[in-house]
């Protein structure tokens, strides 16, 4: 079974979302030992951003070198993505949404034909079969009743994303108000960790 571990934060060792996620690769790892986790962080190696030159080398017309070997880096990526059981995301709210880094992660999964496909009855999604976990962190309260709640672009972007392609097994692990004041930050904190402990095992 293949793990496909991502974090997109770009506070290091002070994210949140970072630990959440190291806590659920954790847990999975404990609960199934010959467990292969790769782990790539869109943060310290970030993809370049889609761009209409690469959608045309995509389809075969001439680019540069650079080009090229971003191309191919974003077929990796795919591949990657397209090999993996499980997928564990870090994805910490920045301005209401995702990072711009994982953004670009996701321009270079969904692609027609590879992960999604339209057809007379609409679009169907070809990445089933995987389970995939986010961890969420934000800095104010989001949660569903919320004052905030219509701000929240994170989970309901990625569920969007995700069911799109295909993916309806998703759980979300989120740490809200962790600006709010530092006992809150400590709450959020542990109670993320904690249903990183109890998740079901990969």
């Amino acid at each position: 079974m293949k793990l496909l571990h991502l974090d997109s934060s770009v506070l290091g060792p002070n994210s949140v979302s970072r630990q959440v996620t190291a806590a659920i690769v954790n847990r999975l790892g404990k609960t199934s030992p010959g467990l292969n986790i790769i782990y790539r962080d869109l943060a310290a190696a970030p993809l370049s951003h889609l761009s209409g030159s690469h959608l045309a080398a995509a389809q075969g017309a001439p680019a540069d070198a650079a080009i090229q070997a971003e191309v191919a880096e974003g077929n990796a990526v795919l591949e990657e993505f397209l090999a993996a059981d499980v997928v564990v995301i870090g994805a910490p709210m920045y301005n209401f949404s995702i990072p711009t880094q994982l953004k670009s992660w996701i321009d270079r999964i969904a692609v027609a034909g590879k992960t999604f496909k339209y057809g007379p009855d609409g679009v169907q999604g070809l990445a089933g079969g995987k389970r995939v976990i986010i961890a969420v962190s934000r800095g104010n309260f989001y949660s569903a009743g919320k004052p905030a709640a219509v701000y929240e672009h994170v989970e309901t972007y990625l569920r969007s994303v995700f069911g799109f392609i295909g993916v309806t097994d998703i759980e979300i692990i989120a740490a809200d108000g962790i600006g709010a004041g530092p006992e809150h930050r400590e709450k959020a904190i542990a109670d993320a960790l904690q249903a990183a402990t109890d998740l079901r095992a990969a």
